[in-house]
């Protein structure tokens, strides 16, 4: 889903709890330039959250060595984005992506959050395999604010 032309970046941190706060800063500094509004920006800051609790809670069991990868790029109005971890995967993919199911209730979670990333994007896509990791890649077009107000 990511786009080859325009303007990219990668960034890659350890799967602390803490760094899903720089990973959203991130984000939200790299499509700044296309103007979003503020609904735009705090859906996808809310995607980059639930993403990268994925990665750390699930992916890595919350051990701090895993590494999390979030790559982007630009092109015209539209960022492409793709989240990763190289950590246990899921076993059942279909049934993670249901609402409402999680497989962590001990720390009551939702289970919302494929849900949420899927309704906030414009294109959502999650690849996984046992023992590899999981990467979520994701689309989304941004609205110019002069659109807006024209």
């Amino acid at each position: 889903m990511r786009s080859d032309a325009g303007n990219f970046m990668s960034v890659q941190f350890a799967a602390l709890s803490e760094n899903e706060s720089f990973a959203r800063v991130v984000v939200a500094s790299f499509v700044s330039r296309l103007d979003p509004t503020m609904e735009e920006l705090n859906d996808l800051k809310t995607v980059v959250s639930e993403a990268v609790t994925n990665c750390i809670i699930h992916g890595y069991d919350s051990n701090p060595e895993g590494v999390v990868s979030i790559s982007a790029s630009i092109e015209n109005e539209t960022i492409y984005m793709t989240i990763e971890d190289k950590g246990k995967g899921i076993e059942d993919l279909e049934l993670a992506k249901q609402p409402l199911y999680t497989s962590k209730p001990e720390l009551e979670r939702s289970g919302m959050g494929f849900t949420i990333m899927e309704s906030f994007m414009d294109e959502f896509e999650v690849t996984s395999e046992p023992g590899r990791g999981t990467s979520i890649s994701m689309k989304k077009t941004i609205v110019s604010k002069k659109a807006l107000y024209n």
